[in-house]
């Protein structure tokens, strides 16, 4: 019997042994998209999850948790096991969400010491896209119309302190006017209503407009980079309206602090080849956001100095309820 039983544990032993040595994946990957579909954040991940799917020789599976600006869907992916089947697209709202949550007085729904960074994907200027039929021809016809009318211009965003709410927040303290905030769960519902007639701008990212800029039912104004889009190139920036205002809404993947070394490093080697697959690049580009790739020690430089940088707009913004 005890000879039974001893076998019976070398056995056990063994096979346990051998599932700490499978080769990672062994299952299907959860990729969290903390936006409804049809937003930057979505356009980004399906060709990337689809691309890396097929080099790391098993599926990448698309959820999109919107919600409070992306915090709902960031907060779980901070929360899954830290065993690389749960991977974030993120986008950065990322470097704002747990210092406006401290600010309001309430638990963040996420650290950032518990996301660890893995690549950048993109990283864009956000646009001001008006319908086309709106009376507003340049940004100096909108800036100048809002300070006639406070609080009488209304736009859209994902939610509260999110990356569609924070550029036009940023453009209100330089020129000192007034708009009226409106926030969705996604970049998606905030576009349907901007097209709809129920707001009257976004900020967004190229990419979650440019189709209906070609479509002729959206007007790009300006954006909030310097020099020229590629997407746009006859749209002037911001800053050489004359108004000192600058945001860029980028796109990157994250995994739970405490994933193990070898599988962090297995998806930052699949994040690079998705980056560089010519079908990954084509989609985006064509949806009018390239790819501006950063591995994981530059992007992870990236995201420390942008959640400083974010920590003063929030304050500035102060609170939203």
């Amino acid at each position: 019997m005890q000879r039974r039983y001893a076998l019976a544990a070398l056995i056990l032993s063994f096979a346990g042994l051998a599932a700490a040595q499978a080769p990672y994946p062994t299952k299907p990957i959860t990729m969290i998209v903390p936006f409804p579909p049809g937003g930057l954040a979505d356009i980004v991940a399906r060709p990337v999850a689809e691309a890396m799917s097929r080099d790391l020789g098993q599926p990448v599976i698309i959820e999109n948790k919107g919600g409070a600006g992306g915090g709902i869907g960031m907060g779980l992916a901070a929360k899954a096991p830290a065993d690389g089947y749960t991977v974030l697209l993120a986008l950065s709202s990322f470097s704002v969400i747990p210092e406006a949550d401290t600010l309001l007085g309430r638990a963040p729904m996420y650290s950032f010491a518990s996301l660890r960074p893995i690549a950048r994907i993109t990283a864009d200027p956000t646009v001001l896209a008006v319908r086309a039929d709106s009376p507003w021809k340049t940004v100096k016809d909108f800036v100048e119309d809002a300070k006639k009318r406070p609080g009488a211009i209304n736009y859209g965003s994902s939610g509260n302190y999110g990356t569609m709410h924070v550029p036009m927040e940023i453009l209100a303290q330089d020129t000192g006017i007034k708009m009226t905030h409106v926030p969705f769960t996604g970049a998606g519902p905030a576009v349907v209503a901007l097209l709809g007639g129920q707001i009257d701008a976004v900020s967004s990212g190229p990419a979650t407009v440019l189709q209906h800029v070609k479509a002729g039912k959206l007007r790009v104004l300006g954006h909030w980079g310097s020099g020229k889009l590629d997407a746009l190139p006859d749209v002037p920036s911001l800053k050489d309206a004359g108004y000192n205002a600058e945001y860029a809404q980028w796109s990157g993947l994250f995994v739970p602090a405490g994933t193990p070394e070898p599988v962090a490093q297995r998806l930052r080697a699949a994040a690079r080849v998705a980056a560089n697959d010519a079908k990954v690049k084509e989609v985006i580009l064509n949806a009018g956001s390239p790819i501006l790739y950063q591995d994981t020690p530059d992007f992870e430089k990236y995201v420390q100095a942008d959640v400083r940088r974010m920590a003063d707009v929030v304050k500035k913004i102060g609170k939203v309820e």
